[in-house]
């Protein structure tokens, strides 16, 4: 970095409290509240509709909200005009000016701060040390691949210190490789600047790498704030469990004693044995999770077992996965790690699955 060349960012708490907008008679955004502590990433995460985005350009002042609140340190800034939330914003297509060269365009938050040359020159080496674009000044935006355009339009967005940053899709635009790669360097970034984030993804692996904590929207609706882990392992509805990762998702109903064996039993007969989840007395539905349903000899000594026929292979490299039927007619998904030496199973062969009862989580629809 030239000379002593840094960025000072103090983190704020950023709160959404009851946000809502409606356009006319469609209501897109539904009573959501979270909070974000002070040097966190949140990811909104959903479909596409699910209301992710629109509650975004409410907390970035693009969009008026029809109710609710938006506080960064605790200060009320609902009322406050986009250009005066001092709020980093990374937009889905990154837009840079073409004309501009790459400080140039990193500098123009400065410059439309007033800012001294000196200090436009600090805080733009600054910016861009921290993403690694050194030597790149000079350079205009058609020369630059996808990857760096990104990194352009963050150094851009940071570049003022703001205490709040928002990325919309900012991965969305890249191929796969250079998304994963992405995925560690914009985390890397903002944990080194301690910078409160909040970022909208429809991609579920994107939002269990990159953040702190997840809400999983959709129709506009909040339907579960949690953590990575949280949100995979505990999945507070049916959607959740359906959209991040893969499930075996199964119909029935539960029946046993609030402080005893619970048995969910599916509507083609199959009798499971689980400890329960966030459905309670209403759950409708259980999840499995395709790499915690055994298969063969793994599988005889676990609670819940049963006789199976194998109907379909997939080998995907590192994984196998294994489509069963019971002998319910219930069909289920076991996913292993692939043997250095063939495959296991073959379809039309009998088999033996299955798992635990805290691998069986049960939810309401």
């Amino acid at each position: 970095m030239a000379g002593d060349a840094r960025l000072h960012i103090r983190a704020a708490a950023l709160e959404v409290r009851n946000l809502s907008k409606a356009f006319g008679a469609t209501r897109v955004v539904s009573d959501v509240s979270f909070r974000v502590a002070g040097g966190s990433l949140l990811t909104l995460l959903g479909p596409s509709g699910s209301g992710k985005t629109t509650s975004l350009r409410m907390i970035s002042g693009f969009e008026e909200p029809t109710e609710g609140q938006i506080l960064v340190a605790d200060v009320d800034i609902t009322e406050r005009p986009a250009h005066k939330r001092n709020i980093g914003v990374v937009f889905q297509q990154y837009a840079l000016f073409p004309h501009l060269t790459v400080f140039q365009n990193i500098a123009y938050p400065l410059e439309m701060r007033r800012s001294g040359k000196a200090e436009i020159r600090s805080r733009v080496e600054a910016a861009l040390d921290l993403v690694r674009l050194q030597g790149y000044e000079a350079r205009y935006p058609h020369q630059l691949s996808g990857g760096q355009q990104q990194r352009v339009a963050l150094a851009r967005a940071i570049v003022f210190e703001p205490p709040v940053l928002l990325m919309d899709e900012p991965l969305g635009a890249l191929d796969k490789r250079l998304r994963e790669t992405m995925q560690v360097e914009v985390r890397r970034l903002q944990q080194e600047l301690g910078i409160t984030t909040v970022s909208v993804t429809h991609d579920q692996v994107e939002a269990l790498v990159m953040s702190d904590v997840i809400a999983v929207m959709d129709g506009g609706v909040l339907h579960q704030l949690g953590s990575p882990l949280e949100v995979y392992q505990r999945p507070a509805t049916q959607f959740v469990a359906d959209f991040i990762g893969e499930s075996n998702l199964l119909v029935g109903s539960l029946s046993g004693a609030e402080a005893g064996p619970l048995t969910f039993t599916t509507a083609k007969g199959l009798r499971i044995r689980t400890d329960g989840g966030a459905g309670g007395a209403a759950a409708a539905h259980i999840v499995i999770r395709p790499e915690h349903v055994r298969i063969g000899a793994d599988a005889e000594h676990a609670v819940n077992h049963y006789a199976a026929e194998v109907l379909e292979v997939l080998y995907v490299g590192d994984l196998v996965k294994y489509r069963v039927v019971a002998e319910t007619g219930d069909e289920l998904w076991a996913k292993t790690l692939a043997p250095s030496t063939g495959l296991r199973f073959r379809p039309g062969q009998s088999v033996t699955v299955g798992w635990d009862p805290s691998d069986s989580l049960t939810v309401s629809a």
